[in-house]
């Protein structure tokens, strides 16, 4: 099982470039089961979640090039000979949660699904019922038996569908759906992130009919027939906010290329809060730090608030920063498991229910960690760039899922960092020290 091996110490000096967003390009995969024309996705990020997109697609009968290089990362998928009875296996998506982005697609277009409960990382609950409830109001039959959900429905119909609880994978799922289906959905209550937006984008270009997309009310006439279509998808905000994040906790200078910065303004905000100086672009943005950071407090909230997938990340930050943070996550009730790794590395963080307090600044020191999930890998990441000595991080399978050749990455910008055990070799070898 592959680690990372990580001196901290060095500040990160130089570019680095965000890749594609996973969260944004999953569901355009996806998207591409409700044509039976070619769908061209560029700007694909490497990374095992999307491997795993590529086995479920093709396991459902899907026609999948999936190919990377300098100049871009690219997937065509080609749907026309769908399975008659497509079903999304338990042995291909326990790994990852996004698989239930499937189940609307496919029973939209072939009348019927069958998708394995989802698996991923433990961080707490991420209930599918908002998508069996959507689905039902568009006369979808569901069954669940045996850890699978099946769907039924001659054709869907449009359905006037509020979600009770604010779902990102749900609102996805939902307008996929509808975009198939006879007649008007008003989708009431969504989720507002960027990939969501993404997702509408491909699918007016596929000649769906959308408006609302960004918003928390959406539009949707469904139509008889979708076409192929080119897309690009946006960059990854949560990979550029690491990166910052990196850059500020190592004392550095350093550019963070190829983002969005209008995607990820709370973050920025409080990392201004914080005493970093940060330089905004149309695509990048430049942190310069110092290495002396204030403490402040943060609420994960859903988009455009503070994005649960940072709150780990932003940990590592406060560990370093002067005086006391307390970080309340709002999302997710399981997802403070990193803290305990942190405090093996010398952390001062005690735990309240869904409060972190964090005490700062302590002096970070190397140890052996394991990762739990795909966002505590990358707050450990973090922690080590800033420790004394050499931090050895387990389970780092979890942050393949999301994160495209990290440490080629930060090695670019002067990061002391390797990985060892690995099954097959990478191109670029740098030992430690």
């Amino acid at each position: 099982m592959d680690k990372f091996v990580i001196r901290g110490g060095n500040p990160l000096l130089g570019t680095i470039r965000v890749s594609g967003a996973k969260n944004a390009a999953l569901p355009a995969m996806a998207a591409a089961l409700l044509t039976d024309e070619t769908v061209v996705l560029e700007n694909i990020p490497d990374v095992r979640d999307i491997q795993t997109e590529r086995k479920l697609l093709v396991s459902l009968g899907a026609e999948v090039e999936l190919g990377y290089g300098r100049a871009h990362h690219r997937t065509s998928i080609n749907c026309r000979n769908l399975n008659k009875n497509p079903e999304a296996a338990y042995e291909i998506v326990k790994t990852m949660r996004a698989s239930t982005l499937v189940l609307g697609p496919l029973v939209a277009r072939m009348g019927v699904a069958r998708v394995s409960m989802p698996g991923g990382c433990a961080i707490g609950a991420r209930p599918i019922d908002l998508h069996i409830k959507g689905l039902e109001l568009m006369g979808a039959t569901i069954t669940q038996e045996h850890g699978y959900i099946e769907a039924r429905a001659e054709r869907l119909h449009g359905a006037h569908i509020y979600f009770d609880k604010i779902t990102v994978t749900g609102t996805e799922d939902i307008m996929m759906a509808a975009a198939l289906a006879e007649g008007d959905s008003v989708l009431e209550n969504c989720a507002r992130e960027p990939e969501v937006t993404d997702l509408a984008d491909l699918l007016n270009k596929m000649g769906a009919k959308i408006e609302g997309a960004g918003a928390s009310t959406i539009k949707v006439r469904g139509v008889s027939k979708l076409r192929g279509a080119r897309h690009r998808i946006i960059p990854d905000r949560i990979e550029a906010g690491t990166f910052i994040i990196a850059g500020a906790i190592s004392g550095g200078d350093l550019n963070v290329a190829g983002c969005d910065p209008s995607h990820i303004q709370a973050m920025l905000q409080k990392l201004g809060e914080c005493g970093i100086k940060l330089r905004v672009g149309q695509d990048t943005v430049r942190v310069i730090s110092d290495g002396a950071l204030k403490a402040a407090d943060i609420n994960t909230e859903e988009y455009p608030g503070f994005p649960t997938d940072m709150q780990a990340q932003y940990m590592a930050l406060a560990t370093q920063a002067e005086g006391a943070s307390v970080i309340t996550e709002n999302i997710f009730e399981n997802r403070f498991m990193h803290a305990l790794e942190m405090a093996r590395m010398g952390a001062n963080i005690k735990i309240e229910g869904r409060r972190a307090i964090v005490r700062g600044k302590t002096p970070l020191s190397a140890a052996a960690v394991l990762a739990s999930d795909l966002r505590a890998s990358a707050s450990l990441v973090v922690a080590a760039l800033a420790a004394e000595g050499e931090t050895i991080i387990d389970r780092v399978y979890h942050i393949d899922r999301g994160y495209e050749h990290i440490e080629e990455k930060l090695r670019g910008v002067g990061a002391q960092m390797k990985r060892i055990g690995e099954m097959l070799p990478r191109k670029v070898s740098v030992p430690v020290g």
